[in-house]
């Protein structure tokens, strides 16, 4: 790796040093032995918050539970087992439901990719309690979302969050619709689109040629191709300034997995993400020591990748909840983040995408339809209007 790329961890605290360390691919039979000294002094209670807002208590527990006993307190241990089990059932459920809602779209003719979840837990760990996961997010394509809303909507599951369709903008502005099941406690993402804005991604067919059929239901369950999944992940990572470690970790396990670089290269290039998959082998193989062979380290020697990869740290240490509402002190800061995410040419187009129409527009001021043209001169006037009736309720 180019070492003129380094990521300063310096500032870490130490049991975000060791979670790291912790969740490199090593022999948890070493552990004790080798990181005694690093066991010691270490703030628990910090610890065990730091596993748990980076999603990663499955894997630690695996790697402490055969740590002796005289160098880890037996409640952070009690919990991290409690945080395991729970994941456990939590994934099974889904992994159920997840057959069942496949079937059902299956029945209906609408082909379904799923995006992460207990798939990608068996793909990448091997076991569905290694990974852990809230939903369920499944791909579409962009004609079927009427008719898979209305047949989730059959199946008991609600609207999580209304919002305006009067104008077509939402289906390119947004990337997913959230539903919820009030009896299963499960949520449902419905996709579109691999990413959120205006950026160049594989469109549906693509994906579906490329399709893998999951080997963990009896029902044909499929997800992305390991290419179409290195896109994906390291897209979803860096949108999410990579704020969880287990994004991270999904990327070393996929990379050791081994990948085609000249399949993933062309892609790369063709959808203009050289960049992003820099950032997230930079940061691999910094924080967890991700190998990188010749056939990928070029996409670590960018600038680019590596001015966003040092600005990840940052949120990394923070262990902020980033979404879907970062805190005040971090938001402006976000923002320019996202915005640096964005090679020159979807920059044009996302502020040109600014002075676009919104059915928001179109729900504070409806107008008829022969007449929607007139939203294009009004929308800075609607924009300051909607503003100030913000202000005014807050």
């Amino acid at each position: 790796m180019n070492r003129t790329f380094h990521l300063n961890t310096a500032h870490f605290p130490k049991e975000l040093t060791l979670l790291l360390e912790l969740l490199q691919e090593r022999d948890e039979t070493d552990i004790s032995e080798n990181m005694k000294d690093k066991l010691s002094d270490v703030d628990w209670d910090r610890f065990l918050d730091l596993v748990r807002h980076h999603r990663v208590y499955p894997l630690i527990y695996l790697k402490l539970k055969n740590v002796d006993k005289g160098l880890i307190p037996a409640r952070v241990l009690q919990n991290l087992h409690s945080d395991y089990i729970r994941n456990t059932f939590q994934m099974l459920h889904l992994s159920g439901e997840m057959e069942t809602i496949c079937k059902i779209f299956n029945e209906n003719g609408i082909p379904t990719l799923m995006l992460k979840g207990p798939v990608l837990a068996e793909a990448l760990y091997g076991d569905v309690s290694l990974r852990t996961s809230r939903d369920l997010d499944i791909l579409i394509h962009a004609a079927d979302i009427e008719k898979s809303e209305e047949i989730l909507k059959n199946c008991g599951y609600k609207l999580k969050d209304e919002f305006p369709r009067i104008l077509g903008d939402w289906k390119w502005r947004t990337h997913h619709i959230n539903y919820f099941h009030p009896q299963k406690k499960i949520e449902v993402e419905l996709h579109w689109r691999l990413k959120l804005g205006i950026g160049n991604e594989p469109d549906f067919k693509e994906l579906w040629e490329r399709k893998v059929r999951s080997s963990l239901t009896s029902e044909p369950v499929y997800f992305l191709g390991e290419e179409d999944l290195f896109l994906f992940l390291t897209s979803h990572g860096a949108r999410h300034a990579w704020s969880r470690l287990r994004w991270l970790v999904d990327i070393d396990r996929l990379v050791r997995k081994g990948l085609n670089w000249k399949v993933i290269c062309f892609l790369l290039k063709k959808h203009q993400n050289l960049h992003i998959a820099g950032q997230s082998l930079l940061l691999a193989s910094e924080l967890l020591q991700t190998p990188l062979t010749q056939s990928k380290e070029f996409l670590t020697f960018n600038r680019h990748a590596f001015q966003i990869a040092r600005q990840s740290i940052f949120f990394i240490k923070e262990k902020a909840d980033l979404f879907p509402t970062p805190p005040k002190y971090l938001a402006g800061r976000l923002n320019r983040y996202f915005i640096s995410l964005m090679p020159l040419s979807q920059k044009y187009k996302y502020y040109i995408s600014i002075l676009h129409p919104t059915s928001y527009d179109a729900e504070l001021l409806p107008l008829p339809k022969s007449l929607h043209f007139i939203y294009f001169p009004l929308r800075p006037f609607l924009w300051f209007w909607r503003q100030m009736k913000h202000r005014t309720h807050a």
